[in-house]
């Protein structure tokens, strides 16, 4: 029996972040990105003003995968009407994609999506890790969520 993890965030977050599944540290912990991924996540974050606390992080699958297999067809389609669920709740403005299995996300009206690779992509192609940085920058664009720029009460 693997470990579900569920997604975390704001209920209220502009940007909505989604990757493929969680692998072994994410299940200890029952945390998305928080393994070696999340800590380079996280550093892309902070080069771009991104406070993760702002976010809402997901993935697609919410379990393990056999040796952090690549999620079959048939767990993507499991799966999908959670993240969908997640979506509808959260209403985020921008929903950025990490991966492939993330990108095949149906979209919805009135959300803006950036499809980028996935952070352990990122970690070991330099391509990858530029437009994946690259479009970070884009998120940051969108946000009113930057690290110090809290929103004040009207």
């Amino acid at each position: 029996m693997s470990t579900v993890v569920a997604g975390e965030g704001p209920r209220t977050a502009e940007i909505m972040l989604v990757g493929q599944n969680p692998g072994r540290e994410e299940a200890k912990q029952g945390r998305p990105f928080v393994g070696r991924s999340g800590k380079y996540l996280d550093t892309v974050l902070s080069k771009n003003n991104l406070d993760r606390s702002h976010l809402y992080i997901t993935s697609v699958v919410k379990e393990t995968t056999p040796k952090n297999r690549k999620p079959t067809a048939e767990e993507i389609q499991r799966w999908m009407p959670y993240l969908l669920q997640e979506i509808r709740q959260v209403k985020p403005k921008t929903i950025v994609l990490m991966g492939t299995v993330a990108w095949r996300t149906p979209r919805l009206q009135g959300i803006h999506y950036i499809e980028t690779y996935h952070p352990a992509a990122a970690m070991r192609f330099p391509r990858a890790r530029d437009k994946f940085e690259r479009d970070f920058g884009r998120v940051a664009g969108r946000s009113s969520r930057l690290w110090g720029h809290k929103e004040t009460a009207r």
